[in-house]
């Protein structure tokens, strides 16, 4: 049985409220979650039906999430706590939200790029940010690695989300990694100077923005672009048809990759509910619902992926060390400031 409590807005309201009894209890999990996909429900009913352990779900923001739990403090009814992006978790990494842990099931399911170094959280799906082209425009052999969006050729044709947008700046947390941040900032002023126009709108509008012609090139997570394609919408699907997707820098370090991850909470009463809800989430049953429910990648290899990213084929993936993403967000969020990518 799943006993789903969604947060309301504004914060206020939402600490307002206690959602969970503190105690821990043999056949609970308390899971806070800033995933907002009604297809992880089906993770915690496969986690049910396989443990008989219920899971009590409490969803909001990331930011909100780590407000609440700092503030419950030690009376933290949460055990868990499950975001997006590799810059979230380090926020509450950096918030004392997370313990260490050890789980030798998770280092052997894992690979080490998805481990934070001290076990505080782990990343169980992927999520590519690939560059997107108009098929009638752009040549795709013109434009191989995210480097190139910074090329003097594509200007007045690139579109692209804000700089406060945490996936953009995971992006740019990777290219200080491997540019160093001079570099980085360098490329980041090019590709300002790229602009289609002022960022605005999420991922599946830069795509649309492709399609309709207002860029030539876009950058978003490859799942907003599946959505597309397998939309009801026939004008959704028929913008899927006039563009193309790149995965950036085969040649060299790999597509950039981020993900979806979660980590067992500091205070975590039904701790070892907890480590053992994580051993699930790298099952290869979760590994397929995150493939399936969100159009994702399994993090784990050889499970079997969705039809659309199995067309795809394989391809080369960065495998930095995703709490990199975190340790380079605070730099790449000044890149962003100086360098007028608003």
């Amino acid at each position: 049985m799943l006993n789903n409590y969604r947060l309301a807005i504004p914060l206020s309201a939402l600490l307002a409220s206690m959602a969970f009894a503190t105690q821990a209890s043999a056949d609970e999990l308390n899971l806070y979650s800033a995933r907002h996909y009604d297809s992880d429900q089906a993770l915690y009913d496969a986690f049910t039906e396989r443990t008989g352990i219920e899971v009590n779900i409490l969803e909001g923001d990331s930011d909100q999430l780590i407000e609440r739990i700092t503030r419950e403090g030690e009376a933290s009814p949460a055990d868990v706590m499950m975001t997006v992006d590799a810059g979230r978790l380090w926020r509450a990494e950096q918030e004392g939200i997370f313990q260490d842990i050890e789980s030798a099931e998770l280092d052997e399911r894992l690979p080490e790029s998805m481990r934070h170094p001290d076990g505080q959280w782990f990343g169980f799906s992927q999520r590519v940010r690939a560059i997107y082209y108009n098929r009638d425009n752009v040549d795709p052999n013109e434009i191989k690695r995210y480097e190139d969006l910074a090329d003097p050729r594509f200007e007045g044709g690139v579109c692209i989300r804000s700089s406060n947008n945490i996936y953009n700046q995971s992006l740019l947390a990777s290219m200080i990694d491997h540019h160093g941040a001079e570099d980085a900032e360098e490329w980041a002023q090019s590709v300002v100077d790229n602009f289609a126009r002022d960022p605005e709108g999420g991922d599946t509008d830069q795509i649309l923005g492709v399609a309709s012609g207002e860029c030539d090139l876009a950058v978003a997570n490859h799942y907003y672009y599946v959505r597309l394609l397998k939309s009801d919408d026939d004008s959704d699907r028929e913008a899927a048809r006039k563009v193309g997707i790149i995965f950036p820098n085969q040649e060299d370090r790999g597509a950039h990759v981020n993900v979806g991850g979660a980590g067992v909470v500091a205070g975590a009463p039904n701790r070892e509910n907890a480590i053992e809800f994580l051993e699930f989430l790298a099952s290869d049953d979760a590994q397929e619902i995150f493939a399936s429910g969100n159009n994702e990648f399994p993090v784990v290899e050889g499970v079997k992926k969705d039809p659309v990213l199995e067309s795809w084929g394989n391809f080369k993936k960065d495998d930095i060390n995703i709490s990199i993403l975190g340790e380079n967000n605070p730099e790449a969020v000044r890149i962003f400031d100086r360098v007028g990518w608003r």
